[in-house]
């Protein structure tokens, strides 16, 4: 079965902060666990490098707004593989691939006749990029998000006919529709739409640093239309000599951030109705990353406020799989939440030092030292097995609805288990007892094989740390049909270095 996931397309006006981290990391999280399961995968992100945004922030610095896309599109770039993120391709707008497809695909929709002439009044955000209505519109007419001044403006441009697809929207988001999820902000979208919908600029007569208008070359196309339509075109130009739009469109998830909902939920499936397309099949939007300060009170984060936890920081001291792990396991996954540094050191240090970490490295331990790393070929116990087998299939069922914080919450359920299991057994004790060796050998072989099981589970989250498990176990298939208790019983393993080192040896060796 095909699965498509893919990210926003983030602006090249700034460097990557956490954010664009928070929304790719789950985004690969959902697209390696298809890929354990054995689905067809295609993971998308890219950068948007079109619109007022970037061509102000090029002008700020005195350069281009090309110069400045090709600069800050390879800071995006670089922070992937540091991620641990494995997409399948990397969109630019300026890609000439892509302006061909947009002006092919809005040309049908102009040919369809849902584009007319008119003349737009009222006001605009330059940073959002967005016309807001009345409405949306904050006190004294600012910017409700970035609290600024709006921009009165006025221009004859074309307009896509929104309006009628009034009925159209109003099913797709109706009450059993899990178009959008989770339900809060579908009903967000529902109440937009259901104040009546109003026609909406398709292009841009003053503003030249975007895709030219077949139709009418003196013209650019609304950054919006433009960069919307890369989750359809890259799928024509993503691999030379192929077109995949057959296989992999409509998308399966659309990760979004909750201020950008009105153009994923309303502007998108229109325009895709217009051109005759499917539209996707989900949206799953979430909230945003706040800092906490020392007094637990969450802030959005501002680089001028000093409140910042630096993605690129916490990847140079501790690498990719922690901070994977602490923004999906700190907030749950469509909500707000806070996160500090406070919060990512505890988190590190009681959940993947001491409860995962210290599992794997007592488990190997024990083996190396009671029967010279060679795992006990006995039964395993039954009873550990019955539990352990749970949480491949409640991980399974939370991930196909994109559920990410109540998945890692299942795959971590074996993690306790195992650890009480440990106690409950002392194989320390048993090791003391030759009478007892029956029951070393079938804890000991019971607690390899819940550990490897728990690694696979746990490879799309912390893919190089549960790696290196599943390496020093011997354990060759990591697909998601190994993560049954008794499918792959390791013979051997090595002894294993520290999974998640105690911050003070970090420190030691920075």
């Amino acid at each position: 079965m095909a699965f498509y996931v893919t990210t926003p397309i983030y602006y090249v006006n700034a460097a990557p902060h956490l954010g664009h981290a928070y929304t790719t990391i789950a985004a690969d999280v959902l697209a390696r666990h298809m890929r354990q399961r054995g689905e067809d995968v295609f993971f998308l992100t890219g950068t948007d490098e079109h619109g007022e945004p970037v061509a102000l922030a090029a002008q700020r610095e005195g350069i281009t707004p090309r110069e400045l896309g090709d600069r800050n599109v390879e800071r995006f770039k670089a922070l992937l593989p540091r991620l641990g993120v494995t997409n399948d391709f990397f969109i630019r707008t300026s890609d000439p691939e892509h302006a061909d497809r947009v002006r092919e695909i809005l040309q049908r929709v102009h040919d369809n006749g849902h584009v007319y002439k008119g003349t737009y009044e009222g006001w605009y955000c330059p940073r959002c990029a967005d016309f807001k209505s009345e409405q949306e519109a904050g006190e004294d007419y600012t910017c409700p998000i970035h609290r600024i001044p709006l921009d009165r403006e006025k221009e004859d441009n074309w307009f896509f006919r929104l309006s009628a697809f009034q009925t159209d929207l109003e099913r797709l988001l109706a009450d059993d529709s899990d178009f959008v999820v989770p339900r809060a902000f579908r009903n967000e979208a529902r109440v937009f739409v259901a104040q009546g919908l109003r026609d909406v600029s398709l292009t841009r007569a003053n503003l030249k640093w975007g895709i030219s208008v077949p139709w009418d070359p003196d013209q650019v196309f609304y950054v919006w239309f433009d960069a919307l339509l890369n989750y359809v075109t890259a799928l024509a130009f993503a691999r030379p000599g192929e077109d995949l739009t057959d296989r992999f469109w409509p998308a399966t998830f659309h990760l979004i951030g909750k201020d950008i909902l009105k153009f994923h939920a309303v502007y998108w499936p229109a325009l895709l109705l217009a051109a005759g397309l499917p539209v996707p099949d989900h949206l799953y939007v979430h909230g945003f990353l706040l800092m906490r300060d020392s007094e637990g009170v969450d802030h959005k984060m501002s680089k001028s406020l000093g409140n910042v936890l630096d993605p690129f920081e916490v990847l140079d001291n501790y690498g990719a799989d922690p901070l994977r792990f602490y923004v999906l396991r700190e907030v749950s996954f469509g909500q707000d939440g806070g996160v500090s540094t406070a919060g990512f050191a505890a988190r590190y240090e009681s959940e993947l030092a001491n409860e995962l970490g210290n599992l794997a490295g007592r488990v190997t331990a024990m083996v190396v030292r009671y029967r010279d790393g060679n795992v006990p070929q006995v039964e395993l116990d039954p009873a550990l097995g019955a539990e352990i087998d749970v949480a491949p299939a409640a991980v399974c069922r939370h991930l196909d609805s994109a559920q990410l914080s109540p998945a890692l919450e299942a795959a971590w359920q074996p993690v306790r288990r195992l650890n009480r299991y440990v106690e409950e057994q002392a194989p320390w004790a048993l090791a003391k007892d030759p009478d007892s060796a029956g029951d070393l050998d079938r804890t000991l072989a019971s607690l390899v094989e819940g550990v490897r099981v728990v690694a696979v589970v746990l490879l799309p989250w912390l893919p190089e740390t549960m790696g290196r498990l599943l390496d020093a176990l011997g354990a060759r298939d990591r697909s998601l049909a190994a993560a049954r208790y008794g499918a792959e019983v390791p013979t051997g393993v090595e002894r294993l270095a520290p999974l998640f080192p105690k911050v003070e040896q970090i420190e030691a060796t920075a």
